[in-house]
This record gives C-alpha cells, structure tokens and sequence, in this order.
C-alpha cells in the first residue's frame, strides 16, 4: 500500500497528528472559518475519513469581526490520561507589529466530542502544543512573539510548566529553551521524548516557499539547552523547487504500533501561467496549504531524516502494520459533492466565516438553504456566505437560486472566495434602469472593484429559478447562467484563478493562511434581510 500525497487536500494546513492504539488523527488549522479545527481519522496513514470538528459552540469560539486569516492557528492535539487534549490560539491581530492573541485548552473523552469549553491559558505566542511528559508533568510549548522595535518577531520557543490538577500555568517557570537557527521564524514547535532524548520540531522560514521544518534536542527541559540536529533542514522544498510539493514544514511526528516513523507536514502544489518562467515564478497555490506525509528513519546518532531526501516524495510506502483491506476509514470514491438540501443542519463540506449558520443568517431543509441578505463579501461582521473549499485544480460548481430583488443592493449568487480583499461572484440583482432583474458578476480585488455593468444578462420575464455556474480550470475560471438547467451562456470575463492564492494574497497582504472556496451568498446592503433559496448544489471534480 502506498500513501498518496496530498493526503488532505484543499486547505488543510497544520496538521497535528497523533495515534491512539491502532487509529491515526489530525487536526487541522481552520483560521475564521467556522466550525473550528477539522479533524481526520484513519488506520492506516493512507485513507482519511472527517470525523468533526472539536470548536462548534460560541462558547468555545468568538471570531466575529476577526480579520482575514486570523482566528484558529495552529491546533495540537494529543492524547494523555485517557482523553484527548486539544490547545488552540485565536489570533485576533495579523498584521503590523502585535499578534493579539489568545491560548485555549479544551478536551474530550471522544475525538468525536462533545468537547469541553475551554481554559484560558495565556497570549505570549501562537502555535502553542501540549507536552505530556513520561513522569507525569506537563508542559505548553509555544512560538513567543516580539513587537518591541529592533526585536526580531519572532522571539524563540518557550516552554511553561502547566499544572494538570488546577488545569493553570506556572508562569514562574517559563524559560526560552531554543532559540532557533539562522534561517529565523521559529514556529509550530513539538516536544517528543525518545530514547532519552527530549527531540523539538520546529518550522522556520515563514510558511510560504522558504519554510522548512528544523529539530534539535536535549537530554533537559532546561532553558537553551537544545542543540542543532546536523542534518537540518529535516524538510523543506526551498532548495527542490520542482519536486511536486512544495512548501513543507510545520507539521508533527507520529509512531506505528509496528515502530515504523512518519511526519505529517502542510504543503503546496502551485501552478503557473503559461507565459511565467519557471525559474522566475514559485507559482500559484489556490488550493492553499494542504497536508502531506513522510516516512521518517533514525541514522546511527539518533538524528530523524526524511526518507527520500529533504525534499520529500509525492508518493510514500504506508506502515507495514497497516491493514490491506476492510479498512473502516476508508476515503469516498469521490470529492464530489452534491446537496439538495433536505437535511435540517448543513453537511460537513460546508462552512461559514466566523460564526456559526444560525437562523439569523438563514435555515436549510425541505430542498433548499435559504439565505437573508446581510452584509457584502467585504464584511467582516454580518454575512450570509456558505462555502465549501476547493480540493481540485479543475472542477464544475453549480446551483439554483430563487430571488425576489427589488433594489441594486440586493445579490444572491455563486462566489469564488479567498478573504474579504479578493473574491469574485456571479448574482442575481435589480438593474433600476431595465427595471428588471439581471445576472452580473463582479470581481474585488483588493479595493479594485469592477462588475458588469450593463453587460449584465436580463431575467427573463416570469422566470422562477436561475442556474448559476462556475467552471475552474486550473489558471481561470469563467461564470455562466441558464433559465432552463439546458442552454448556458457565459458572462463576459475570465478571471485569473491566481488572484484566489496565498501567494497573490502574500504579494498584497500578510493574511495568506487558508485558500480558496466557492460558496452560495446573499447580500441585502438596504437593510430588508431579502431571501434568496439555493436549490440542488453540485460541485464535480474534472
């Protein structure tokens, strides 16, 4: 059996990974998209199955007005004491020199929840995990960061004793225990006791195509106590720029019952125009950071290495343990996703940003999702947007909307979403000098705003429902319309894919973290809450 790479794809970036007898999980970073931290579950590092989300009350999770990319960085989750402890950060500032952030505990008997409220622990960096060490005590480990001028940001790891019995840290016992290499950066750190040795994996180098992943280790928790494994950078794709994944670092080790070792990293795949050069363009990652895994082995010193080179491999022998058929987490078939909406609660492949679907932003069931118009694609407070993640470069998505506008403030439609900066969208508006309704589309990019204006389709008269479809092939992507589900026409423009990418997102902004969607919205910027019903949803991977 082989492991095929990306295991987790589209936006799942991350991942923290750990195994409880014989079933594997990851967690995965969800920044503010609700519900919060992702998790998968398998036997055999190969096939995944979802198996929920650990953040689904607002108890647990307040993101409203977050910025883009801010919310859940970086969960860990483990396992110790006969329950799973998950530590998450809830980044509130992402850009200039503060990093606003808070550090939450939280746990549960089942990975499947409920899950606890959560424990407050501190805000002195993202990227926090949890360290159950062999003689009982605990420790939060975590990136420290640094906004005093002249600082670098990035402060080093530090390490803080937490009591399990209060469930409180022991801020007295905090101390830096490394500082880093040169490469800087220093993030996502995990603590592992093996053979004697306390081994920290580390990421570095930011997380776009410099990132790598680093380890040193220690025989103490003591403060500066870690030394540089000889064999860094563990992973990285900064010096292999055209291995097929790109990107990798930040991420965690995990055992098999057999002793076999493996690492679960984030990773890239870009593409690139055709007019780029390949050695003057890194690329376009659109389906954002997804997860990969690598066999680990140990050489003579004790020192880990990725099987393969550090560059990784897209294809990777799974554990010799792992079951060769009838396995129970099995992966679809098929990403394909079709809802018709019957269900009373929306399924696992949708989300929404920052909050949770209430009736305040609509219902599902009975054959539609019915959304009420709040704010616009821009917003960061109100908005009725449902979205699911793009997991293919190539893929068709389409639905049926019944809308009733009777202002040009009212839209309804189909959207490719990165952030609030850049999206695009195809809708179903009032155009007040036809004095009818019309079909645009309009693409923000940024503040650069532009949209159809006359160009727009007209309704036609006594048309009830109206297809919208967007077809993504790799580097563009088009929106059509039809009246019957049988003619299409295409709206004027082809967008350049690219501009739904981390890396065009980096080139404008520090908040890249998540990648693309394509989702069903409702705007209303009159006040009114006019409802739009979204029928018969597909999306079909090409």
């Amino acid at each position: 059996m082989q492991i095929h790479n990306p295991v987790l794809t589209g936006f799942h970036p991350d991942p923290s990974i750990i195994r409880v007898d014989d079933t594997y999980y990851i967690a995965n970073s969800t920044f503010e998209w609700w519900p919060g931290v992702r998790i998968h579950e398998s036997k055999d590092l190969a096939h995944w199955n979802y198996a929920g989300c650990a953040l689904t009350r607002t108890s647990q999770l307040d993101m409203r007005g977050n910025p883009s990319s801010g919310g859940i960085w970086a969960p860990d989750l483990s396992y110790a004491d006969g329950r799973f402890w998950l530590v998450y950060t809830d980044v509130k500032v992402v850009g200039g020199a503060f990093k606003d952030c808070t550090n939450y505990l939280v746990w549960a008997e089942d990975v499947r929840g409920p899950w606890s409220d959560p424990i407050r622990l501190n805000g002195v960096g993202f990227d926090s995990s949890l360290f159950h060490d062999d003689d009982g005590r605990k420790y939060l480990v975590q990136q420290t960061w640094d906004f005093r001028a002249g600082h670098h940001r990035f402060d080093g790891i530090t390490l803080t004793e937490f009591d399990a019995e209060t469930m409180t840290l022991k801020p007295e016992t905090t101390r830096t225990i490394w500082a880093g290499t040169d490469v800087k950066v220093v993030e996502g750190p995990h603590i592992y006791k093996i053979g004697g040795w306390y081994y920290l994996f580390c990421a570095e180098g930011g997380t776009s195509y410099e990132h790598q992943e680093s380890v040193a280790r220690s025989r103490t928790l003591d403060a500066l106590s870690f030394e540089v494994s000889p064999r860094n950078p563990f992973l990285t794709n900064f010096d292999t720029p055209r291995t097929y994944l790109q990107k990798q670092g930040h991420g965690a080790l995990v055992s098999t019952p057999g002793g076999e070792w493996y690492y679960a990293s984030l990773t890239g795949r870009p593409w690139r125009h055709d007019d780029e050069s390949f050695n003057g363009c890194r690329g376009w990652c659109t389906l954002g950071r997804e997860t990969a895994i690598q066999k680990v082995e140990w050489d003579a010193d004790g020192w880990p290495y990725v099987v393969g080179g550090h560059g990784g491999l897209a294809v990777v022998d799974a554990p010799a343990d792992a079951p060769a058929d009838a396995i129970p987490t099995a992966a679809p078939e098929t990403r394909d996703h079709h809802d018709d909406f019957t269900a009373a609660e929306l399924g696992p492949d949708w989300n929404t940003l920052r909050v949770p679907f209430t009736p305040v932003m609509g219902s599902t069931g009975d054959g539609a999702l019915t959304l009420y118009g709040q704010g616009s694609l821009c917003n960061l407070f109100d908005l009725s947007l449902v979205a699911r993640r793009w997991q293919a470069f190539d893929f068709d998505a389409e639905v049926r909307v019944e809308f009733d506008p009777f202002n040009y403030m009212q839209m309804a439609g189909l959207t490719n979403y990165y952030c609030d900066g850049s999206w695009s969208w195809a809708y179903v508006t009032w155009d007040d000098k036809r004095g009818r309704r019309v079909v645009g589309a309009a693409q923000n990019d940024f503040g650069a705003y532009t949209d159809l204006g006359d160009a727009a389709v007209e309704v036609p008269e006594g048309a009830t429902g109206v297809w919208l479809r967007t077809r993504v092939r790799t580097s563009s992507y088009v929106y059509e319309v039809s009246f019957d589900h049988e003619t299409w026409t295409t709206l004027p423009g082809v967008y350049d894919a690219a501009k739904l990418s981390d890396d065009y997102v980096l080139s404008r902004t520090g908040a890249f973290f998540t990648g693309a969607f394509v989702g069903l919205a409702c705007v209303d910027l009159a006040g009114y809450r006019t409802p739009a019903k979204f029928m018969d949803f597909a999306y079909e991977e090409r």
